[in-house]
């Protein structure tokens, strides 16, 4: 196997690690989807977490991971929003301070789950080279250790305890499915799925218009997002130095789904699932109802990454018939 970032094992020490601090979300498997599907669908619910996304586990493990001389200059990231909010939680958690970069286009919802917090956005453009100079740029003014958004070892392998409790709730897969953006929760989950299932293909779910991860398995290196207007506002940014070579190597396949099939997925959890979930949790749904020839009457592992919709988002998708 190649050498990655983490290793199983570092799932389970973070695992233990935020024990304390995060949901053993729900596994669930309504009956009305998997008639849709024509498949046995367990979603792994991370819009039951703290802060309405799994990012509360990376951002925890990655926070109470610091030494105590680290952690006194607080933390600083970028986000267009679930680990902005889930870095300021856990920053609170261990009474430090938190800085955090957000693009000025991120959903309303978002901001107000960090100013929440008791964190003021200090706000970039969208495109990530603006994200990451604004946030160096307050990492040299406060002295704060940048906790990357997804590729940071600690915080993948706090993903990956999503993935963990999954495989143990729902045995037996026949297929995994990952939304992936940066690709921490994505890398967290292969790790965790080749050591505990490596007979299971992981599929990854990404949006049409922000393909990136797609193109970068095909042509071997980084590519980056060519638009940032999906309604999948959680998966726009490109995988990481740390996150690809785990995707190239375990990944099974890059399932691309389109803004309408996105919709109507997240539809389809509001309605018929009675859940509430955003875009960027819906894409692994989505995944499977375009592809049904890679699932149809198998028993599926989707994990829905979060459910931070703001009201104008949640009244479009849901007004159309």
């Amino acid at each position: 196997m190649a050498d990655f970032a983490i290793e199983f094992t570092d799932v389970e020490r973070a695992a233990a690690k935020i024990h304390d601090h995060i949901i053993r979300t729900p596994v669930l498997s309504p009956p009305e989807i998997n008639e849709l599907a024509g498949a046995e669908l367990f979603f792994k619910c991370e819009n039951f977490q703290h802060v309405g996304a799994f990012k509360a586990r990376g951002a925890c493990n990655a926070v109470f991971s610091l030494s105590d001389e680290a952690a006194q200059a607080g933390v600083v990231t970028h986000s267009s929003g679930n680990h902005a909010a889930a870095l300021a939680r856990a920053a609170r958690l261990r009474e430090i301070d938190a800085h955090i970069v957000m693009p000025e286009n991120s959903a309303a919802v978002k901001l107000a789950a960090v100013r929440r917090l008791g964190v003021e956005p200090v706000f970039s453009e969208s495109n990530s080279a603006s994200r990451e100079a604004v946030a160096n740029r307050v990492q040299q003014e406060t002295g704060a250790t940048f906790i990357h958004p997804f590729d940071n070892a600690d915080v993948m392998a706090g993903q990956g305890t999503a993935a963990l409790e999954l495989l143990a709730d729902a045995p037996d897969l026949d297929a995994l499915i990952v939304p992936v953006g940066g690709g921490g929760l994505l890398s967290g989950s292969l790790i965790v799925a080749q050591h505990l299932a490596p007979q299971i293909p992981v599929y990854a779910a990404e949006p049409a218009w922000a393909d990136d991860s797609y193109r970068s398995l095909q042509s071997g290196k980084i590519e980056i997002p060519e638009r940032y207007d999906t309604i999948a506002d959680g998966l726009r940014t490109p995988l990481g130095q740390l996150t690809f070579p785990v995707v190239r190597n375990l990944l099974k396949q890059v399932l691309l789904v389109s803004e309408d099939q996105i919709r109507r997925a997240t539809r389809t959890l509001i309605q018929q699932g009675r859940m509430i979930v955003e875009p960027s949790g819906a894409v692994s749904l989505a995944a499977v109802l375009a592809n049904p020839e890679l699932f149809v009457s198998k028993r599926v592992g989707l994990i829905i990454s979060g459910g931070n919709i703001d009201s104008e988002t949640l009244r479009r998708i849901t007004s159309v018939s």
